[in-house]
């Protein structure tokens, strides 16, 4: 596992209601990158010290982040970052099937000229990422290359929906990617996806995409190997897709 980006002081001159605002933005972001690991403490009494706030707002944001079930709380024992939930990455895994493997399709048939090409300059972006060692910026190339296909499809909105229910999924797939030989082969699969798009091959496009989706479950696997702790329960129980 790589080292970890601690936590910056949030910058001065900003009302207390925007410390809390970037407060959460910033650890629901260190949450889902895995810069803050399943099952490390947090303070209450640090956070406010180092960000310039009271306890109550750091203590509305630790509420907020563990009703998302990203932050565990334990009385009278601690705050920790909570384990990644496999329910709700199967849960999201799902959606993200059902509703990327029909706009795939229809982005096979509807892309134009400058759309496919804006996927393959997508696909050059993801490269040189991989060349630069930037798993962060690779996987913001990949959320930007399937918001692309759903705007092809002509769906853009369910982008949104897929965002609003993915964010154990994406603790999982930000881990994933810290294995460079898994960040390449993820790269393979877009460049699978969209060269179907490109040459009109809906039923490779969709099984390309569908093989992608489910690599989250050999992910877990493989994570859970070295690191068992970092999820709520035996990934061996977990539904390993929909066959």
């Amino acid at each position: 596992m790589r080292g970890k980006k601690r936590l910056a002081a949030l910058p001065p001159f900003i009302t207390a209601r925007e410390r809390g605002s970037r407060l959460y933005e910033r650890l629901r972001e260190d949450i889902l990158c895995g810069r803050l690991r399943p099952g490390e403490a947090l303070s209450e009494t640090r956070l406010a010290e180092r960000h310039g706030i009271s306890r109550t707002p750091v203590r509305e944001v630790i509420q907020r982040l563990a009703k998302e079930n990203l932050l565990a709380i334990v009385p009278q024992v601690g705050t920790f970052v909570a384990p990644i939930k496999l329910s709700s990455v199967t849960s999201s895994q799902f959606v993200r099937e059902a509703l990327e493997c029909r706009a795939v399709r229809l982005a096979t048939e509807r892309a134009t000229r400058p759309q496919a090409e804006a996927l393959r300059q997508q696909l050059s972006l993801q490269a040189k990422a991989i060349e630069k060692g930037g798993s962060v910026a690779f996987f913001q190339l990949d959320e930007q290359m399937h918001s692309l296909i759903l705007d092809i499809a002509g769906h853009p909105d369910a982008w949104d929906l897929i965002a609003s229910v993915k964010a154990q999924l994406d603790r999982v797939r930000y881990l994933s990617l810290e294995d460079e030989s898994w960040l390449k082969m993820i790269y393979r699969q877009h460049r699978d996806i969209v060269g179907a798009i490109r040459s009109r091959d809906p039923l490779g496009a969709e099984q390309a995409m569908q093989d992608h989706l489910r690599t989250v479950f050999g992910a877990i696997a493989r994570i859970a190997e070295e690191q068992p702790q970092f999820f709520e329960q035996e990934p061996v129980t977990l539904d390993r897709g929909i066959a």
